[in-house]
């Protein structure tokens, strides 16, 4: 049975996930502390909302490409090397 391995150390994992609430925590604070009225304030917190979901859906749009182009090229290095071994194949 093979044993899952993981892209990234947990150390790394909890460094990511703990930065991600710190800042979120300073955002929220800072707009609380905002002397400016709601209408302002919900502004900026939509505006912030919509900054991060859109972050991790770029990073996920960037991971998902990458993989794909790692596969494209993995299947036409084996095409490739099957062409090659019936080219050499049929001039024997």
């Amino acid at each position: 049975m093979k044993k899952k391995a993981y892209r990234n150390t947990p150390a790394f994992v909890f460094l990511s996930w703990g930065s991600f609430a710190f800042f979120v925590a300073l955002m929220l604070i800072g707009l609380y502390t905002l002397k400016e009225p709601l209408m302002v304030k919900g502004y900026y917190l939509m505006g912030s909302v919509g900054l991060i979901s859109s972050s991790f859906t770029l990073s996920k749009v960037i991971r998902d490409n990458q993989e794909d182009e790692e596969r494209y090229n993995q299947m036409f290095r084996a095409n490739d090397v099957l062409a090659k071994k019936e080219e050499t194949d049929t001039h024997i």
